[in-house]
């Protein structure tokens, strides 16, 4: 008699829990209203800049904005040149990332590959408590001390400077790049370590060859989120890199970048609703849309360079 098949009428077998959990959709509830709180911020955000921002933009042209070599929204006769201020910008961010990126980095690669346990639990936390300073601490920090030190050492930089602002935002920087590279290099799997230690190669080659190029996308993750805090960093400029909008390629002159703007005439004495009133909100839409666009450079690079280990 030939076996009796119990399989052909079998049935699939659905996993299913008796009664509805009302805990869990509860917590599903509470995360997605998290979500949403952070998409309604950024949209509340982007409405309150642009109704003022078009208004403005109805009585100064665009090209004019942003083609402008003088920025003197103040004054009489008015100019609204934008380009003091992104230049402004940039400058600063560039000597910021003079110091954190290539620093910050060193600092991961030292505490993933070389640090001791030990060694490695000590120095991480009290790197990140950097990242805990105020930033107006900073300020004063790079006008009361750094600037002093740089022209004791020869370097003719006046009170306010963009090089002594750059440079201490830089060392703000290190704990957001260190950290977030340091975890991306830790995620990188041991057994490519112990596959390079093998072949014979040494602990800087790992570190270079195998390491630094598995991690990619995490450190260019850390390199825009600082590049982009140094962009929108407020305190620091206000306080250290002075309060004159103009072009220069000289970074021991003053300058003004475009929250430090933001916030000097923001506090000031600008009536509401005036025209004067209404550039704060066209430089922060300008800085708002800079921001995106790096965030959607830095989301594109990490999926292209993001490596998957199973």
């Amino acid at each position: 008699m030939a076996a009796q098949d119990t399989t052909a009428g079998a049935q699939p077998i659905r996993l299913r829990a008796k009664g509805r959990r009302w805990g869990e959709d509860v917590v599903k509830g509470l995360l997605a209203l998290c979500a949403l709180v952070s998409v309604a911020t950024t949209i509340g955000i982007i409405i309150a800049l642009l109704e003022p921002s078009i208004e403005f933009f109805r009585e100064v042209s665009i090209v004019d904005f942003f083609s402008g070599e003088r920025w003197a929204p103040l004054f009489e006769p008015a100019s609204f040149g934008v380009r003091p201020l992104l230049a402004g910008t940039f400058a600063v961010t560039f000597w910021a990332c003079v110091v954190a990126l290539p620093l910050g980095l060193g600092a991961a690669v030292y505490l993933s590959e070389y640090a001791r346990p030990r060694v490695r639990n000590t120095l991480k936390p009290a790197l990140e408590v950097l990242a805990g300073i105020p930033t107006v601490v900073f300020g004063f920090f790079a006008l009361t001390f750094f600037t002093p030190l740089l022209q004791d050492f020869g370097i003719g930089v006046g009170i306010f400077n963009v090089l002594s602002a750059g440079l201490v935002m830089g060392v703000m920087l290190i704990p957001t790049v260190a950290s977030i590279s340091e975890d991306a290099m830790a995620a990188v799997p041991r057994e490519l370590r112990d596959g390079a230690f093998g072949l014979g190669a040494s602990k800087l080659q790992v570190a270079t060859r195998i390491v630094i190029p598995a991690a990619v996308s995490g450190i260019v993750a850390s390199y825009v989120l600082a590049i982009s805090r140094a962009v929108g960093e407020t305190m620091i400029v206000l306080i250290a890199a002075g309060g004159i909008a103009q072009l220069t390629a000289d970074p021991r002159e003053p300058a003004q970048t475009m929250t430090a703007f933001i916030g000097a005439t923001g506090l000031g004495d600008v009536p509401t609703g005036s025209l004067e009133y209404k550039t704060i909100f066209a430089v922060g839409l300008s800085l708002f849309v800079i921001t995106f666009f790096m965030n959607i450079i830095s989301i594109r690079l990490v999926r292209k360079y993001r490596e998957i280990y199973e």
